[in-house]
């Protein structure tokens, strides 16, 4: 007497559709291996501590950018944020005998002090553009672009077009020492926010909130989600990331001038693409986010290497970019 096997066929691996999702990662690790093959101080703990160090910073503007790309916003004011959080922040953490401080009569202020001012300073500008987008209903692309011209204004104006550096040493250490030699302090400080934000999006009803908005805004506000509201926590919360980012980027850097955080929004919306928030909204987790990251900072520091002009690897990036957002339309098509 035969018998039939209830269990039910298994999905067929198919390479083409592992390769098309997984594309990024191949071609990246493919990049590592040749890079360290060829080049002689890639694999060293210098040159680890660097790459955590700059995987930290933007991981933490990745962070802050993923509440916008996970409710199908954006910001684009980011980097010009970090910048002016930087700036201020540099001119409050100069050495107090310095003759040529920005602020003469500066006292010496602590950095906690510094830090809350930085991260107060985002989180306003951060509460602008989520008002704009949620009380005015502008879409997050012209909001946030406007604040960008806006903030870049900003910096221009407060700093004179000066660079300024000369830090305390304590600062400085902050941004570049690191722990038993090794572990740079700064990565630490985003390991912790990583943690935080992974709370915060899946334990938490703000993280119920926001993936809800993602999926479908209006049914969650039928469902009694206040969407605005929502909203202008997410961007509230931005700013603040964004203000320990430009905090921190001072420290590691050693001073700061106009220029610092231009294009690192766009750095972390790729980062996050590549890292699995869906341009279509409702998709991301903090993982995801912290290996996007590091996929694409480490893309950078493998092109550094092989001698690939600056020029040039703004070209790729470009590219990269536009791949990543591809990608991510293909398979939001494939699963609708």
């Amino acid at each position: 007497m035969s018998t039939q096997s209830s269990t039910a066929p298994s999905k067929q691996f198919n390479l083409g559709d592992f390769l098309t999702r997984n594309s990024m990662y191949i071609v990246v690790i493919a990049m590592i291996l040749y890079t360290g093959l060829t080049q002689d101080n890639f694999f060293t703990v210098g040159n680890a501590g660097n790459i955590m160090a700059n995987t930290s910073v933007r991981f933490i503007i990745a962070l802050g950018i993923s509440g916008c790309l996970i409710t199908r916003g954006t910001d684009l004011a980011a980097g010009r944020i970090v910048g002016l959080t930087a700036i201020i922040t540099a001119t409050l953490v100069q050495k107090p005998d310095f003759v040529d401080k920005f602020f003469p009569n500066l006292p010496d202020l602590p950095i906690v002090l510094v830090l809350l001012i930085a991260m107060a300073a985002g989180a306003t500008l951060g509460m602008i553009s989520g008002s704009i987008i949620a009380f005015l209903n502008v879409p997050p692309f012209l909001a946030t672009l406007g604040m960008q011209i806006i903030t870049y204004g900003l910096v221009l104006i407060y700093s004179q077009s000066k660079p300024i550096g000369t830090f305390k040493s304590e600062f400085v250490q902050l941004g570049q020492g690191k722990l038993f030699g090794v572990i740079p302090y700064i990565a630490i400080i985003a390991t912790i926010m990583g943690v935080f934000m992974w709370v915060l999006y899946n334990k938490t009803r703000y993280g119920k909130y926001m993936y809800a908005i993602g999926g479908n805004e209006n049914a969650a506000e039928v469902s009694g989600v206040n969407v605005r509201l929502a909203k202008l926590k997410i961007y509230i919360l931005a700013g603040l990331f964004y203000g320990l980012a430009g905090f921190l980027l001072s420290a590691k850097t050693g001073s700061a001038g106009a220029g610092a955080g231009m294009g690192y929004e766009l750095d972390a919306i790729a980062s996050a693409t590549i890292g699995g928030v869906s341009t279509a909204g409702g998709q991301g987790t903090i993982p995801g986010i912290l290996l996007g990251v590091f996929v694409f900072e480490l893309l950078k520091v493998c092109l550094t290497y092989l001698g690939v002009t600056p020029d040039m690897t703004n070209v790729i990036q470009g590219i990269v970019i536009i791949v990543a957002v591809a990608l991510d339309i293909r398979k939001t098509m494939v699963k609708r």
